[in-house]
């Protein structure tokens, strides 16, 4: 590990001489550094060395480590593709739909990049980058308890549960990521898999411009507010997105589906502990309130599964009602059975709109 010191702009040297405070009584400061692994190092004992606003640009080759981040303002960062992490051993991978509880290390959780805060403060700033991360019992890449977290550039492929997950986590950003084959979804947010609890506020997180192909979902929202899902493309999964409440106040919803290329999700997947069977699935919103799907493109979903359809409003599966949602300004065609599904009984103030669309169910809705 080699460290390279960054410079502080010739500006505020310049304001600190002409402020006749001299550089070395000036308060010491730590320079920001990058910090540079090479194959055969540890990227761990690198991150464990960097201070706040620190970089640990981690060079080619194939890592074998799990990786945990808990210092503020980190930046990690490979060089693409070719900056490899997987297992250190083999790991046996979670039945796909199975929650698996955080453990004290990110190891043993079956994760490979993980970014915790506290019970009490979220790790702010952090940022993973422009690496691939790959064969993992349960995450790629995880964060819980995180503010203003940035995933951007990783390839997150064939992990057992999901590529990439957050959890207890706001404002977060996850953006022109590739997510394939992972044994859940490919991005998975939600407030907690440990508890009961109402939907959090996650201040405006934003999961946009990613890849999510052949995982069992492209994207799960889970018993979340205030958040979009905005311009992926999200093809060859068993579903493409869905947005999911329950019982517990707040309800979920209060977010938008947008501008996202939603086709041919037709993998078959078996049924979970919580799901049946899916296939054909292209936006699913079951039990949320207020979530605004508009302007995706949603075209050739198709399948035999309760939940199958373009755009499908479904009651949850412990009997909460999706309320006071709109699905409008959307272009569908090629979904089975329908392109819009409503399958509400009960539910009150959905609206469909502006749609352009050939078959509904009930029929009238496009």
């Amino acid at each position: 590990m080699k460290r390279c010191h960054m410079a502080y702009a010739a500006s505020a040297v310049a304001a600190l001489v002409g402020s006749g405070i001299g550089l070395g009584a000036s308060p010491a400061a730590a320079l920001h550094q990058t910090l540079v692994v090479h194959q055969g190092e540890s990227i761990q004992k690198a991150v464990n060395s960097a201070r706040p606003g620190d970089t640990v640009l981690v060079l080619p080759g194939v890592y074998k480590e799990s990786v945990t981040i808990g210092t503020p303002r980190v930046t990690l960062r490979g060089t693409g593709a070719n900056t490899v992490i997987e297992p250190a051993t083999k790991t046996t991978g979670a039945a796909p739909g199975k929650n698996t509880k955080a453990t004290k290390s990110c190891a043993e959780g079956g994760n490979g990049i993980c970014v915790i805060g506290t019970k009490t403060t979220n790790v702010e700033g952090v940022t993973v980058a422009d690496l691939k991360v790959t064969g993992f019992s349960r995450a790629g890449v995880f964060g819980m308890a995180t503010d203003t977290m940035t995933v951007r550039g990783v390839q997150a492929v064939k992990n057992a549960v999901w590529g990439i997950a957050q959890e207890r986590s706001v404002h977060g950003h996850i953006m022109d990521n590739y997510a394939q084959g992972n044994g859940d979804a490919g991005v998975f947010l939600a407030n907690t898999i440990t508890e009961e609890a109402g939907a959090l506020d996650t201040r405006r997180t934003v999961i946009d411009h990613n890849r999510l192909e052949g995982n069992r979902i492209g994207v799960t929202v889970r018993r979340l507010r205030n958040l979009s899902v905005a311009e992926n493309h999200i093809a060859g999964n068993c579903a493409g997105v869905f947005v999911v409440g329950d019982e517990n106040k707040p309800k979920a919803g209060d977010l938008e589906v947008a501008f996202n290329d939603v086709t041919e999700n037709n993998k078959s997947c078996p049924k979970t502990d919580r799901l049946p069977a899916i296939q054909g699935s292209g936006i699913v919103l079951t039990g949320v309130e207020k979530t605004v799907v508009d302007g995706n493109r949603v075209t050739d979903n198709s399948g035999n599964s309760p939940l199958s359809g373009g755009i499908v409003l479904f009651k949850s599966f412990v009997g909460v009602t999706n309320d006071k949602n709109r699905v409008s300004g959307n272009a569908l065609a090629g979904n089975g059975p329908a392109d819009l599904v409503d399958t509400e009984t009960k539910g009150i103030g959905n609206t469909f709109d502006h749609n352009a669309c050939r078959a509904s169910k009930p029929a009238g809705l496009c």
